[in-house]
Order: structure tokens, then C-alpha cells, then sequence
């Protein structure tokens, strides 16, 4: 299959990295950095012939848009022209509901855009941390509209599960937004609070262990990306940070009345839920 993923970073290129091992596919890339697309092509994730981007677009079965939500619909408006009837394309952005009419309404005739969004990205920004390995057992998750055609959505399926992702599910992008800001927004909240409420100045590095270490990886963030996720989720978001509050309030209470029973009730909760997730 002819593929183009515009946007090789650290998801996108990670994408490339997956879909190049199989073998199966020509895949070309696009990015506004040229040192980004020098170094793919050194990598031999891409192709190494330098077509322009209509023919790129023009020429693939599949294009993979991996660059922020707020640019999608633009770069339909502006390259629609230079996809060919019957082409599928694709996203990987974090929030769907305040995007997906305005991508609709740029679509060209025959095109078919199948939302979808890897559960599989990194703290780290760039082609230089983008790896094959993070899609290895991950989550992928589909948001159909009437619009789209069984075949196109089977299609993104079928090439989430080559990456190496373990389960593909389909919701609609209400419930995407939904349990996305609980999954991965409200997470990186904390992660970001965690690490924002520490005492300035002292050497808290030499003192973390693997429950720090977890907790905070996802602090490291991409400040322009995840204020466009927070902020294009908000009422979801606000909704999350507020049952999460609760629950804090639950332990905090319970540590200041030197109530044990209520702190061991939390922790067997939180206990057998989690073992639940381990499915």
C-alpha cells in the first residue's frame, strides 16, 4: 500500500517506523523540518525520491495526518484537491467532538477520513524518540461517523493491529472525548501538579524511587499541544479533575481524622479496580 503520514515526529514517525518493518507498503513522508525528513529517509522509513507533497497526497492510498488538531481541517481546505477518489485518511489527534464538522465539511468528494487516535504516545518530542516498540500491546481507538465506509474503517483496523496494537475499539467521538479526558488528560494533569507542587530547591532527584519515576514521566510535556487538548476537551476535563478531587478529599479527610479503616477501604477499591484493568 501507498501511504503518506504528514507530521514525523514522535508519533508519526514512530507510525512510519511500525507500518516500514512489515515490508508491505511505500511510504512516503512529509514534514516542515527538512532535517526531520533527512534523517527518516537515513532511517529508511520513508522513501528516499523527493515528490512534492500533491503528489505525495495524490499518488497514496492512505495519508496519516499527524500534526495538531487545530491544523487538520486547514490542511484539508488547502490540499484537498490533491487526493485521489477513494482515498482514506487519517488522524491521531487526542479530541474529536470540536473538530470532526469542520474536517467533514473540507473533505473532497470520494475521500473518506476515518478519526482514530493510537493510545501509544511518548513524553518525548521529535523523530530522534519516535520507536515501533510503543504501539507493542497498545490501545487504538476508532470514532466512526456516518460518512464512513466499512471498508475504510477496517482498513485503519486491520493496520493499527500490523503496528502491533492489541485492541482496536470503535466509540463515538462524544464517549472518545469522554474517557479520553479521564485516561490521558486528567493524567497528565496530575503527572504536571505532582511535579509542579514540589518544594523549589531541594534535591528531590536523589531521593525519587519507581513511584515517583512513573508518576511523573508524562510531565515532560509538549506545552502547545497538550494546552490545545485541555482546552478543546474542557467541560470533559473539568468533569474528570473534579471526581478526582473527591476522591482526594476522601484520603485527605481520612489521614486527618486518623481513620485506618476508611484509608484501608480506598486502597482495597483502588486495588481491585486496577486488577480489573488487567485484562
Amino acid at each position: 500500500m501507498k501511504i503518506t503520514i504528514v507530521g514525523l515526529g514522535v508519533v508519526g514517525g514512530s507510525m512510519a517506523m511500525a507500518l516500514a518493518q512489515s515490508g508491505k507498503h511505500r511510504i512516503y513522508g512529509v514534514d516542515v523540518d527538512a532535517a526531520t525528513l533527512d534523517k527518516a529517509r537515513e532511517m529508511g522509513i520513508i522513501e528516499k525520491e523527493q515528490l512534492s507533497l500533491p503528489e505525495k497526497l495524490g499518488d497514496s492510498e492512505l495519508v496519516i495526518l499527524s500534526i495538531y488538531p487545530r491544523d487538520i481541517a486547514a490542511f484539508m481546505q488547502r490540499h484537498g484537491g490533491c487526493f485521489k477518489p477513494g482515498t482514506v485518511v487519517t488522524d491521531v489527534a487526542g479530541i474529536k467532538g470540536r473538530y470532526i464538522d469542520r474536517i467533514q465539511a473540507a473533505l473532497p468528494e470520494g475521500v473518506d477520513f476515518v478519526f482514530g487516535h493510537p493510545m501509544a504516545g511518548r513524553e518525548k518530542r521529535g523523530i530522534d524518540f519516535a520507536t515501533a516498540a510503543v504501539f507493542k500491546g497498545a490501545n487504538y481507538i476508532l470514532t466512526p461517523t456516518p460518512r464512513n465506509r466499512e471498508e475504510s474503517l477496517c482498513l485503519v483496523e486491520a493496520l493499527a493491529r500490523e503496528m502491533g496494537c492489541k485492541r482496536v475499539r470503535r466509540i463515538t467521538p462524544a464517549f472518545h472525548d469522554e474517557i479520553i479526558a479521564f485516561t490521558s488528560q486528567l493524567t497528565h494533569a496530575i503527572s504536571v501538579a505532582l511535579v509542579n507542587s514540589d518544594i523549589e530547591g531541594r534535591d528531590t532527584g536523589s531521593f525519587i524511587g519507581d513511584s515517583y519515576r512513573d508518576l511523573t514521566r508524562i510531565a515532560n510535556i509538549n506545552p502547545d499541544l497538550w494546552s490545545e487538548l485541555f482546552l478543546g476537551n474542557k467541560e470533559h476535563l473539568l468533569g474528570a479533575i473534579e471526581n478526582f478531587e473527591a476522591q482526594l478529599d476522601i484520603i485527605k479527610e481520612a489521614v486527618r481524622q486518623d481513620d485506618g479503616e476508611a484509608l484501608r477501604a480506598c486502597f482495597e477499591k483502588s486495588s481491585r479496580r486496577r486488577q480489573n484493568l488487567d485484562v
